[in-house]
């Protein structure tokens, strides 16, 4: 393996968004020999960012799907924008399901309320995190605002008739299963746009040519890589291209169903040192 790309929530992060002790001498342990290390994120990158700030590590990281890609001095080096009608249908669609909505751009994060935020960002944690205390919901739910910093504005339509304005992505996020399949359903054969998800009630938006697996390879390309040589771990489905192309896929032990049934490899949990476990079990596969 010459490239390992890691996705951060659920993957390199545990419940906390740290970078454990064992997954921090992990990166240290491969890029002593040689082996370039790669964030792969549905995250903007600031967000992306702040759990290395205290590691001193630095690396290139492709974020928001794929849609930015950063070197290792936080400089943009690719960009990948959705058109601008596409993205109107996306929040029609979106709204009319009664969704909450964010829309990353090249100037911050906007959205429209603050209350429907965290009545939804609520309703999201505690579906997922179904055994956590009231007081850890709240903790997660002040992590978000810390990890992503949204702007609330009172209507999408001022956002979309900026020409200053790129769109890389459009969040959204459902109370009910229903409304997310309701959308799901309406926007799937969208040609502007390609569909994944980060988690339990939500869909993430890009144009199709922003995806993980596409900016991996794009990246691999630039450093002389070919992707057999990449090995990708993820746990979700804005994950799946990155993991089908690499040479060596790895699936979390939390991962998605689904994201297990297309890899090779399934190691342990986030919560439980998995990025560091496949990374050694893949040292010593290959005798590094």
């Amino acid at each position: 393996m010459k490239l390992i790309a890691s996705d951060l929530d659920g993957t390199l992060l545990n419940e906390k968004g740290e970078i454990s002790e064992d997954n921090l001498q992990a990166i240290k342990k491969i890029e002593g020999k040689g082996i370039q290390f790669v964030v792969a994120t549905g995250r903007s990158y600031d967000a992306a960012n702040k759990p290395f700030q205290s590691t001193g590590l630095s690396c290139p990281f492709i974020c928001l799907n794929g849609a930015n890609t950063f070197d290792v001095n936080g400089q943009l080096i690719h960009e990948v924008t959705m058109e601008f009608p596409v993205c109107q249908k996306i929040i029609s669609v979106c709204q009319k399901a009664d969704m909450y909505i964010e829309v990353f751009t090249n100037y911050g994060i906007y959205s429209l309320s603050r209350e429907n935020f965290m009545e939804v960002i609520t309703h999201v944690l505690q579906t997922a995190h179904a055994d956590s205390k009231k007081e850890d919901i709240q903790q997660l739910i002040e992590q978000r605002f810390q990890d992503e910093n949204v702007q609330f504005i009172n209507h999408f339509e001022e956002l979309l008739s900026s020409q200053d304005i790129k769109v890389y992505k459009i969040l959204s996020f459902a109370n009910q299963q229903g409304e997310l399949n309701e959308a799901y359903e309406k926007l799937k054969d969208e040609p502007g746009t390609v569909i994944t998800s980060s988690g339990p009630l939500n869909l993430e938006f890009n144009h199709p040519k922003a995806q993980k697996g596409t900016a991996l390879k794009d990246l691999a390309n630039k450093l002389g890589i070919q992707m057999k040589d990449v090995m990708a771990l993820g746990d979700n489905m804005n994950d799946k291209s990155m993991l089908l192309q690499a040479g060596r896929g790895v699936a979390m032990g939390n991962a998605a169903e689904e994201i297990k049934e297309l890899c090779t490899y399934t190691t342990k949990t986030n919560n439980d040192n998995g990025f560091a476990f496949a990374i050694n079990e893949m040292l010593k596969e290959y005798n590094l």
